[in-house]
Order: structure tokens, then C-alpha cells, then sequence
């Protein structure tokens, strides 16, 4: 079987990943960078503020919004120490109320707040957010590096996570043996897999762990 050519930015089948958060990874981002097929231009620096949602109550679906969309990706499982992470809902504010009623909620694993309108702008949204305990918006700027390396999709990025600046390093790809080379090949081999949720509640203390370094 003719396995899948990876394409910064392209949509794939659910793709295997390695992530890692911490405090200084220059010596890996190095060797990522040298290692590197040509990117597109597009691709080698992007810059962007989004807003995570995180919930107490939930560590498999992932909330994104990004230039007033929201993206949740659903943990699907972990193998050799990778995580596969798949689309679970798509939307685009206003959001219509039933979709916050059947999908958006939900997937954060918390009480129903009670929704009146039928729908919802981002800032209506995010009001609604303030108002559950369990629940918490986590504004996330990123300044991100994109690399190819063994035909994974790579990237070095500088996170601000809610004010704290850290580092972000990964690679992925369908392709479960080009992710452990290039985890080898870096020099990534012992950093915990640490995904962009499990950061965020790491930085916000909802969970007592440190990052990788």
C-alpha cells in the first residue's frame, strides 16, 4: 500500500502526532530546521491569536476558535506513545443554538447552560463561558515555524498561553514510523507527549504537573 504524502496545510486522514511544551527546545528546533525539505513560503512563519476552551470535565475533545470559527478535535487513540486527534465538529459564528445544544456542550462534558436564543456571535458565546465554573477561554497567541522532516509535517512555535511564553515543538503524520524517526532524529527521544489541552490546564493549575523542561 502506497502510504499517504504529507502536505503542510492539506487535509489528511486522522494523523498521528508527537507535541511537547516547554521551556527550551533550541538545540531540537536546530536540528528540525537543518533537517527540513523546502516548506512553502506561506507556511514557514504564521502568526495568530486564538481562544481554547478548556473543560474540568473533559481531556478528549479539543476546542479551537480562530478567526471566528470553532474547531473540535476528538481524541481517537494513543499508539507507540502518539496521539491521534480527528475533526469532530466544525462552525462559524453566529453559531446556531442547536448546534451548541447537540455538539459544542457536549463535547465539554458539562451541564447544559440554558440557551435562549437561537443563535449565539463569539462574544455572546464567550459570556456564556464565564459563567460555568468548569469551564474556562484560554487565549493563546502563536508565532509558528513550519518543517518537513522524514515526511512528517513539523513545527517550532512560541506559545503565550493566558500571559506565560513557552515553547512548542511537533511532527505528524499518518505515518507512524516517519514520526519515530524524526522523534529520534531531533533528538526528542524522553520528552513527555503533552498536547495543546493538557498545556493549557498545566498553565491555567488545573492540573499540578510542570511542562517537559
Amino acid at each position: 500500500m502506497t502510504k499517504e504524502k504529507m502536505k503542510i496545510g492539506e487535509i489528511s486522514k486522522p494523523r498521528f502526532e508527537f507535541r511537547t511544551f516547554g521551556t527550551d527546545f533550541s538545540e531540537q528546533a536546530e536540528k528540525m530546521a537543518e533537517l527540513s525539505a523546502s516548506v512553502p513560503e506561506h507556511v514557514k512563519v504564521r502568526h495568530s491569536d486564538e481562544v481554547y476552551i478548556v473543560s474540568k470535565t473533559n481531556d478528549i475533545n479539543n476546542t479551537k476558535i480562530r478567526g471566528g470559527k470553532m474547531d473540535i478535535k476528538t481524541f481517537v487513540q494513543s499508539k507507540d506513545g502518539l496521539e491521534q486527534w480527528n475533526p469532530l465538529m466544525k462552525g462559524e459564528f453566529p453559531i446556531p443554538r442547536a448546534i451548541l445544544h447537540e455538539d459544542v456542550f457536549p463535547a465539554f462534558q458539562v451541564t447544559m447552560p440554558e440557551l435562549n436564543k437561537d443563535e449565539y456571535t463569539l462574544e455572546e458565546f464567550q459570556e456564556i463561558i464565564e459563567l460555568q465554573s468548569d469551564l474556562r477561554a484560554v487565549s493563546v497567541r502563536k508565532e509558528r515555524f513550519g518543517y518537513m522532516v522524514n515526511d512528517t509535517i513539523c513545527e517550532v512555535a512560541n506559545v503565550e498561553i493566558n500571559g506565560t511564553m513557552v515553547t512548542t515543538i511537533s511532527t505528524e503524520s499518518t505515518e507512524i514510523p516517519d514520526i519515530l524517526q524524526t522523534i529520534e532524529d531531533v533528538g526528542l527521544g524522553g520528552f513527555e507527549n503533552i498536547n495543546y489541552l493538557q498545556a493549557a490546564k498545566r498553565l491555567i493549575g488545573w492540573i499540578d504537573k510542570p511542562l517537559a523542561n
